[in-house]
């Protein structure tokens, strides 16, 4: 893998190849490490999926969370793509939680229940 001139980071752009992966040094359409982040497998959790508003760090505006899907990344993905679109707003999966922008957790509990999960309401 090359280094930098620091060698403390790793290379992240050649103009021989483009962008590079962070981790193992291969161009992004070569890189090992995400399709192994992809593929493995969902988290074990108590099979409560948790429905919470989140308002830290966005400036009093709220977020739905769900956490605690049993899912794998692409899962998820998939999971966030259908409640968007229910709720009819943006967001994204991140550390396998997926945010809902807004406050829509009586949406999002109730298509969560439909489709067969356990839900439960966090916070207040």
């Amino acid at each position: 893998m090359k280094k930098r001139f620091d060698g403390d980071t790793p290379l992240v752009y050649s103009t021989e190849q483009g962008r590079l992966c962070g981790q193992c040094g291969k161009a992004r359409a070569a890189c090992v490490c995400r399709q192994q982040t992809k593929n493995a497998p969902p988290p074990v959790g108590d099979g409560v999926v948790r429905v919470s508003l989140d308002t830290k760090g966005r400036k009093g505006k709220g977020m739905t969370l769900v956490s605690g899907l049993p899912l794998t990344e692409a899962a998820l993905g998939e999971v966030a793509r259908r409640l968007k679109a229910r709720c009819g707003c943006g967001g994204t999966v991140k550390n396998g939680i997926v945010e809902i922008q807004g406050d829509h957790r009586d949406t999002v509990a109730a298509e969560l229940a439909r489709e067969g999960y356990r839900v439960k309401r966090a916070g207040g």
